[in-house]
């Protein structure tokens, strides 16, 4: 392939978000002779990561230390995550914050002018860095600046990637479509890093964008690299009945309570603590995502919730806190509830039920980052390093962003510089996928994208929800590999080339179809409970047998394959999670 017919990179970062922004910047800083590009299918600031609201943890305070951030993330995640990943992860966390307010990232100060730390759902001391409730789009708007300043950086936006080149054993780049005008190109490099963010988009209900759809978990999956521990899917307590729009977390460290029907704090009855006489003492509805999650679930099942016209729901009630810290505070959640709830949090209770959030699971990597295929990199929700196990904690993500982006473009970097140029024989792939592509833009086919999409939302809710058993998962697995079957002939109904949304939709439902076969048959095999991953038929935790990740490796026409792999134990043996009051 001839330079001037293909442009080719050494760093190529899939995904402009807040991982993809810090891996550009650290591949930059390793080499500033490197050739840099970010690919993203929205212009950057409309990553997801800029939705972001509650805000991101590291040590920073005297009463706290690394080794209680540490066992907080490991105990938080029923010790399914990898405890020398987490190490380097909360070791290397207050340097990446404190390096994004270099660059200018506002964090709300103290009055002394320190930066400002606010409580959060199942750690047990105050280290949530924020900057109001706007977190993920200041810091964002920071990395997205400050990638702005290296030249060397060069940015397609807009533009949607399909399908990673393989060549010689190791990954060489990209075919991707330019929305604006429809055309499809190679893209090569000598490394490729896939920073796409989740797949919250396969259910129904979600916090998610709708660009969510698991892009680049499943472009990795169908290039071999198995995803990881995808069983492990968090429901927030707290999002917005229709919308599924999250209020964020941080509604409940300023002091929110979570009300049933007839006004009572009723997490008080599932373990997670009592009603303290200190504002800043609220273990009870700050604790961790996959309990309060399932609290609702068992309080719908004694008759406290309410039932609404988009499922039942409890109340999130702010009142009490008052206009001046909500306005200080969570200014975002005012508005959020002004404009899609016509209420106001001063006066008003919030209607909230639990809704996806966040995947766990996603591109199985190592703690470099790196993948089982030479030259991809993966980082952010779209990977699974893994620091989250069963159950991320909230607040963490945003620094893992940071923290494993930061890793991924350095690596990433290096692995570039000892790779030779793109072989000559990806031409064949590139034609292959302009064929597949043209053929579904002939409009052909008779299937519904939205048809086949509610389908699938449908069997996803009802089978692989906050609580699973072998019969759900069992039906809703023969129902996906049925939409597989039918997916091939869905219908583009659209046949024009500038931004021709019907056709990314067709693309991005099969993305969702693999991820959701990859949940489902993860989850099949998974006879315990643990975290967010709750089996009705398996209630207890079997460390003997499932204290290991699950590996889903795609086999064409049939479930996947299922490998499993030791989890990384280092200081922190397996012991049962206990949330009682917090610090501080």
């Amino acid at each position: 392939m001839a330079q001037e017919e293909s442009p080719e990179y050494d760093v190529l970062i899939v995904g402009g978000g807040g991982a993809g922004l810090r891996a550009a910047i650290a591949a930059y800083e390793t080499n500033p002779n490197l050739k840099i590009a970010v690919i993203s299918k929205v212009y950057p600031m409309r990553s997801h990561t800029v939705s972001a609201e509650g805000g991101a943890a590291a040590v920073i305070k005297p009463d706290d230390s690394l080794d209680d951030h540490c066992y907080d993330t490991i105990s938080g995640a029923d010790w399914m995550c990898d405890q020398d990943a987490v190490e380097s992860f909360v070791n290397e966390a207050p340097n990446e914050l404190l390096q994004l307010e270099h660059w200018g990232c506002p964090w709300s100060r103290e009055a002394d002018g320190s930066v400002a730390v606010r409580p959060f759902g199942g750690m047990k001391i105050k280290r949530t860095w924020y900057a109001s409730d706007k977190t993920g789009f200041h810091m964002l708007h920071t990395l997205f600046q400050t990638s702005l300043k290296y030249d060397p950086i060069q940015r397609y936006d807009e533009w949607f990637v399909t399908k990673l080149l393989v060549e010689d054993g190791r990954c060489q780049g990209v075919v991707a479509i330019e929305l604006a005008t429809g055309r499809i190109e190679p893209i090569l490099a000598k490394s490729v890093i896939l920073s796409t963010g989740g797949c919250g988009k396969i259910f129904p209900f979600t916090t998610n964008a709708n660009i969510k759809n698991g892009d680049g978990m499943s472009l990795a999956y169908r290039a071999g690299i198995p995803l990881k521990d995808m069983e492990f899917i968090q429901y927030h307590p707290t999002g917005l009945p229709f919308t599924g729009i999250l209020i964020t977390e941080a509604s409940r460290a300023e002091g929110g309570h979570l009300l049933n029907k007839d006004g009572y704090r009723y997490l008080q009855d599932y373990d997670l603590g009592k009603p303290e006489p200190k504002p800043v003492l609220r273990s009870m509805e700050l604790g961790p995502r996959d309990r309060l999650s399932q609290a609702f679930v068992k309080e719908q099942e004694r008759g406290g919730t309410m039932a609404g016209e988009y499922g039942h729901y409890v109340h999130l009630d702010l009142r009490h806190l008052g206009e001046k810290i909500i306005d200080s505070r969570l200014p975002f959640v005012r508005e959020l509830c002004a404009k899609y709830e016509n209420i106001d949090p001063v006066t008003d209770l919030i209607p909230v039920r639990p809704v996806v959030h966040y995947m766990m699971g996603g591109i199985s990597t190592d703690i470099d980052a790196a993948t089982v295929l030479p030259g991809v990199y993966s980082a952010g929700e779209a990977a699974c390093v893994s620091i989250n196990g069963a159950n991320r904690l909230g607040s963490n993500s945003l620094t893992e962003i940071l923290v494993f982006g930061a890793r991924a473009g350095k690596n990433a970097a290096a692995f570039a510089l000892e790779q030779k140029e793109a072989s000559s024989g990806l031409q064949a792939q590139v034609e292959d996928e302009r064929n597949r592509l043209a053929k579904l833009m002939l409009g052909e086919g008779t299937e519904s994208i939205a048809g086949l999409r509610k389908e699938m939302h449908d069997t996803m809710e009802e089978g692989a929800g906050i609580y699973r058993t072998r019969d759900s998962l069992a039906a809703s697995g023969q129902k996906v590999r049925e939409l597989q079957e039918r997916v091939v002939n869905v219908k583009v109904s659209d046949a024009s080339h500038t931004f021709n949304t019907d056709l990314t939709a067709a693309i991005e439902l099969t993305y969702m179809l693999d991820g959701a076969e990859a949940i489902i048959a993860s989850a099949l095999l998974r006879d315990e409970s643990r975290g967010s991953h709750q089996r009705s038929d398996f209630p207890e935790r079997d460390d003997d047998k499932f204290l290991q990740h699950s590996l889903a490796y795609r086999e064409p026409g049939g479930s996947p394959r299922i490998e499993y792999q030791p989890v990384s134990i280092t200081r922190w043996p397996p012991a049962k999670r206990e949330y009682g009051q917090q610090k501080g």
